[in-house]
């Protein structure tokens, strides 16, 4: 998912929760629960629509799940196989990636929580299985991580074998130490590495980007053992060379920020000795306009080079430091490499706002800084 659930990023007057949750989509649910025998779809229609003004995103599935549940029995067996009969087929098992679902079939996760997860663990666990083949049940899944971790790992390790592969990713996408928008986990960090062990050589680029991006939460915990669990995984070569390349490089992408020097070996950018410069640096920019980013990079030996930069951007009683990719590319004696690109200072960003004042850019060659310079940003109609 590319957004928060408040919609955020979208731009001035943008809301998700409109987008996704509206007469048209709660229609076609209403229309799937229409099966059900003695389910009145236009009253559930009505009372769903009657109260998703003021109610942000998250709230709105869980008005959607209490209007699915006022027409549901009320034993959890009864009700788990109500919903599992309402369900649309699963997600085309032919596809290996961004195959996500739509938010409205999130219903059946929330009532496996409400009323599974004290009671009837094992059939909300089932009833978690079959939902999360029409729409990721990462959400749901945690809470009975929280609560029966044994057991749920126990789930989990047969899931990690299924023939889904929206099951297999729940694996991994449910277990994330930092899983965005979601309530934390009590369960050690290192747990999970049994499953990423596993589906990491998974043929579906849609688990092994959740592999990478809980590798990446991990990074932040554990940079050693992240490191040399993919230099294992390479090494035992389960996967195909090239997607291990790419789990590699996305698991790695905060270390590499931050100048971790395993991360940066394992990638293949060793510590060499540089000299860089900065070129065409101007002095003055006015704020919407684009800063050029030059870098020339001299190496007395062939040393391939991985170039971030850090704008230094000046803040009221302060200054605050961002991380951005520059490229990639290899240094030869004798050969200047210039490598450049135009970085737009964007004055109506909704997330970061810029200051007038002196700011800075540090070049980063393969973790170590190696050129500096500084310009003055000032508000768009200066003279």
């Amino acid at each position: 998912m590319a957004r928060g659930p408040d919609g955020a990023g979208g731009g001035a007057g943008f809301s998700l929760a409109d987008q996704v949750f509206n007469a048209g989509s709660v229609g076609d649910l209403a229309r799937e629960y229409a099966v059900l025998p003695g389910f009145d779809a236009e009253r559930f229609r009505d009372a769903a629509l009657s109260g998703l003004e003021g109610r942000g995103f998250m709230e709105r599935l869980d008005w959607l799940a209490d209007c699915i549940e006022a027409q549901m029995p009320a034993r959890f067996p009864e009700m788990a196989e109500r919903l599992e009969a309402a369900m649309v087929p699963p997600l085309d098992p032919r596809l290996r990636d961004d195959d996500f679902g739509r938010f409205i079939h999130a219903v059946p996760g929330i009532l496996a929580v409400r009323h599974g997860l004290e009671a009837y663990r094992e059939r909300a666990l089932d009833l978690i299985h079959a939902a999360t083949q029409r729409f990721s049940m990462e959400y749901a899944i945690r809470p009975f991580l929280n609560r029966w971790p044994d057991e749920t790992l126990a789930r989990l390790d047969l899931w990690a074998g299924d023939d889904n592969y929206h099951v297999r990713r729940l694996v991994s996408e449910g277990t994330r130490p930092r899983l965005p928008w979601a309530k934390n986990i009590t369960l050690a960090p290192e747990v999970p590495l049994r499953f990423l062990d596993r589906l990491h050589a998974d043929p579906a680029r849609f688990v092994t980007r959740s592999v990478a991006n809980h590798v990446n939460d991990l990074s932040r915990l554990m940079p050693d053992v992240v490191v040399a669990r993919l230099a294992q995984w390479r090494d035992a070569g389960r996967q195909a060379p090239k997607e291990m390349d790419w789990i590699t490089r996305h698991a790695l992408r905060t270390a590499v920020k931050r100048g971790e020097r395993g991360a940066l070996d394992l990638l293949g950018y060793r510590a060499g000795a540089v000299r860089a410069r900065l070129v065409g640096l101007p002095a003055r920019l006015r704020i919407g306009e684009a800063l050029p980013v030059a870098v020339e990079i001299e190496s007395d030996q062939r040393l391939p080079v991985m170039v971030d930069y850090r704008l230094r951007f000046a803040r009221p009683g302060g200054s605050v430091e961002k991380v951005f990719k520059l490229k990639t590319g290899v240094a030869e004696p004798g050969k200047p490499l210039r490598l450049e690109k135009r970085h737009r200072l964007k004055g109506n960003a909704t997330t970061f706002r810029l200051y007038p004042g002196e700011h800075g850019v540090i070049v980063q060659v393969n973790g170590q800084d190696v050129a500096e310079g500084v310009f003055r940003l000032e508000e768009a109609g200066a003279a």
